[in-house]
């Protein structure tokens, strides 16, 4: 793959997905966060890790309380599935034929990408 070239990831922030690997195996959850270049997801309620945090004094209040917090960690983008109506799906993109408007009044044709179900072929 060619250094500048952007990785692409089918899961998108919000969608509801599965874990098909790894030690949270058959969790669900919403995706909160995509990391693209990483092609790494962060799942609500999935890879749960903790983290030790010092106590970090600058005075006043901009200092921090340290403890442990418990933070969801990304996970790979393949290790996760969709979810559709109650079973999982891959995910394809279908070319849309759409009409746009410019400003002056005038229209034109242009093609909108949308991302669909393998399974049903419906829109997601």
């Amino acid at each position: 793959m060619a250094k500048n070239r952007k990785k692409s990831v089918n899961i998108k922030k919000g969608d509801q997905v599965v874990v098909i690997g790894g030690k949270d195996k058959g969790a669900q959850g919403k995706v909160i966060r995509v990391l693209r270049e990483e092609q790494r997801v962060v799942v609500e309620g999935v890879n749960r890790i903790k983290r030790h945090t010092k106590v970090v004094d600058q005075g006043g209040r901009g200092g921090t309380t340290g403890g442990i917090i418990t933070a969801e960690a990304p996970i790979h983008v393949s290790n996760v599935m969709l979810v559709e109506g109650d079973g999982v799906t891959r995910v394809g993109f279908r070319r849309d034929e759409v009409t746009k408007r410019r400003p002056d009044g005038s229209t034109y044709t242009a093609a909108r990408s949308v991302r669909v179900s393998r399974k049903s072929g419906k829109e997601i």
